[in-house]
């Protein structure tokens, strides 16, 4: 990346560092979160999570996970003009699938409906009208990782390989930094959704997705500091 390109950007690349900061709290708390609380198993548990504690109805509902993806797309969009230089074709491809994924699954969330439908339900005067929302509520954890979930984490895991491909041609990011974002692009190969074997490779993409944001961090804020 030449020098002008990185003044030009450097307010994105300290917003990307920013972000990343940011992501980088997110990350261990929710995961701390759900090793201490447990997770909802029924649709009435979800209603009673949200009436009895909000904010950690927030943390299993994945609102932090929306809040994380749209941080992620600042980033990504300060890796394309890193990486552009480099094969501007491929990133654009990268970017634009991962982008598309982010909106996906900012679709799927279904946080606010699960915190309506709780509200809803305990003010409800009847059976009848429980069991409605009971259904409602379901067919919302139906969709929540569905089909839009599942692309959403595919087309991230495309998103990845394609910037992480770059970065080994590259002189502004290192050698470690490309292969920690491999790592993490392959453990995304497979969705969260698909069993056990997903939850396992969503679990442990998160250790190579930790470093590497570590690692990428450090340069963003580096650009942001060009003169």
């Amino acid at each position: 990346m030449n020098s002008q390109t990185a003044v030009t950007y450097k307010s994105l690349y300290k917003a990307a560092f920013i972000s990343t900061i940011l992501m980088l709290v997110i990350i261990p708390t929710q995961i701390l979160v759900f090793v201490l609380t447990k997770i909802p198993a029924t649709t009435i548990e979800w209603f009673s999570l949200f009436n009895e504690n909000i904010l950690i109805g927030f943390f299993h509902a994945d609102f932090f996970i929306l809040i994380n993806n749209i941080l992620i797309s600042i980033i990504y969009l300060a890796f394309f003009h890193s990486l552009k230089e480099i094969n501007k074709g491929v990133i654009q491809i990268g970017i634009l699938l991962g982008l598309i994924g982010i909106a996906a699954y900012i679709s799927s969330n279904k946080t606010f409906e699960l915190l309506r439908l709780s509200q809803e339900y305990f003010s409800a005067q009847t059976d009848a009208d429980k069991l409605i929302l009971e259904a409602a509520g379901k067919a919302s954890l139906l969709g929540w990782q569905g089909t839009a979930f599942d692309t959403y984490y595919v087309l991230n895991g495309i998103a990845l390989f394609c910037i992480s491909i770059l970065m080994f041609k590259s002189s502004d990011f290192s050698k470690a930094a490309a292969v920690w974002g491999l790592l993490a692009a392959i453990f995304m190969i497979i969705p969260s959704t698909a069993g056990t074997i997903g939850l396992i490779f969503s679990l442990l993409s998160l250790i190579p997705w930790y470093v590497f944001s570590i690692l990428f961090a450090k340069r963003f804020l580096s650009f942001s500091r060009t003169k």
